[in-house]
């Protein structure tokens, strides 16, 4: 990675949080005196409330923090992999019933943890799927978190984004098949499946960077090829073997932005603390 590069990343990074931090203060603070907003509306629960003010303000605003983080780690992910990638957020094209039918079983054989035709996950078990077509083919259009394709190697990836990975088991089998769809739908635009790859990503290990990702839903329907658990997906779309490292730096140096912003919304939801 050229020093131009990182820059480059490191400016997405910073803006990223300095933006987050300001509309998030801004956003509470001006519901102060809204019964509707995200804070107030929580303090008629009486059961929270009977643990004291504070835990009633800090019960709803880590719920909220929480959600609106994510969402913007999601979309500082989009721009930095804009600055290596072509990125769009949907896949559409042709897509046949071999295709849909083969997927629905295969997906069957993963669920069935316990039967005879039980499979565990494998980029192979789809492998050949484009060849699948004999009946007469629909158009079909997906909504993606993101379709990366990199013009210096022609590779197509697929890419579904969950923060901290947490899946259930409908959601799990529901996310491979709309990768699988994806897929089949860029093989068959394509002729050809050699430069297509699914991942399902996570922005940080729940586990602890560097321990193995061992959730059970997403394992089950999912192969460990296709994991691009935290700083494996960070490097993947910052182009770089210390993508994660550039971006967590950059992070932390402007995290007290965040602290200051949450600071200014306690100092006017909780003013005698």
């Amino acid at each position: 990675m050229t020093i131009d590069n990182e820059k480059a990343i490191r400016a997405v990074v910073s803006m990223a949080v300095k933006s987050y931090a300001s509309g998030f203060s801004d956003r509470h603070i001006s519901e102060v005196n809204d019964e509707d907003g995200t804070i107030n509306m929580k303090i008629h629960n009486v059961f929270i409330a009977a643990l004291g003010a504070e835990i009633q303000y800090y019960s709803a605003l880590a719920r909220s923090l929480d959600s609106s983080l994510g969402n913007m780690l999601e979309q500082m992910a989009i721009n930095i992999a804009g600055l290596h990638y072509e990125v769009t957020q949907h896949v559409e094209g042709p897509i046949y019933q071999e295709q849909t039918d083969f997927i629905a079983e295969l997906l069957e054989n993963y669920k069935n943890t316990k039967g005879i035709n039980h499979r565990k996950p494998s980029v192979a078990d789809y492998k050949g799927i484009s060849r699948q077509n004999a009946s007469a083919r629909h158009s079909k259009r997906h909504e993606s978190d993101y379709y990366l394709f990199d013009k210096e190697t022609g590779m197509n990836y697929l890419i579904e984004l969950k923060i901290g990975g947490d899946l259930d088991n409908k959601k799990a089998r529901s996310e491979k098949e709309a990768l699988l769809e994806q897929y089949c739908i860029l093989a068959n635009n394509f002729g050809s499946e050699d430069k297509i790859k699914i991942c399902f990503a996570t922005a940080y290990n729940r586990y602890g960077e560097g321990n193995p990702w061992t959730q059970g839903r997403v394992l089950q329907f999912f192969a460990e090829e296709e994991l691009l658990i935290s700083s494996k997906f960070w490097n993947l779309i910052c182009k770089s073997d210390h993508g994660y490292e550039i971006v967590l730096d950059e992070y932390q140096k402007n995290a007290h932005f965040i602290i200051e912003a949450l600071a200014r919304i306690k100092k006017v939801y909780l003013p005698n603390s």
